[in-house]
Formats: structure tokens, C-alpha cells, sequence
């Protein structure tokens, strides 16, 4: 997998968990901590798409 593959690849998950983001807030019965574990994945994939980047 060539590295900008691997990056839009990184960018299409970060955007899915965007979406389940969204979603689990918007839905009254999803626990705080499984939103928060969610975001602390995205971030850790924009982490790795900001370090791929500028490598």
C-alpha cells in the first residue's frame, strides 16, 4: 500500500467515526464514555494522518 493510500485510508475512518460521532450523540441511550472512546480514536487517526503527512 503506497503512503498516499494509506492516508486517504486514514481519512475515510477518521470521517466514518465522525459520523458515529454525530450519530451516538444525537441517540439518547449511547453511554458519554463510548462517545468519548470514539473521539479519542479519531484523534489518535488525525494524529497519524498529520504525521504521515509532513514525514
Amino acid at each position: 500500500m503506497s503512503l498516499s493510500s494509506h492516508i486517504a485510508e486514514l481519512r475515510r475512518k477518521h470521517e466514518h467515526l465522525s459520523e458515529q460521532v454525530e450519530a451516538a450523540r444525537r441517540s439518547p441511550g449511547v453511554d458519554d464514555l463510548v462517545v468519548s472512546d470514539m473521539k479519542k480514536q479519531k484523534l489518535r487517526l488525525k494524529e497519524e494522518i498529520e504525521r504521515l503527512s509532513h514525514a
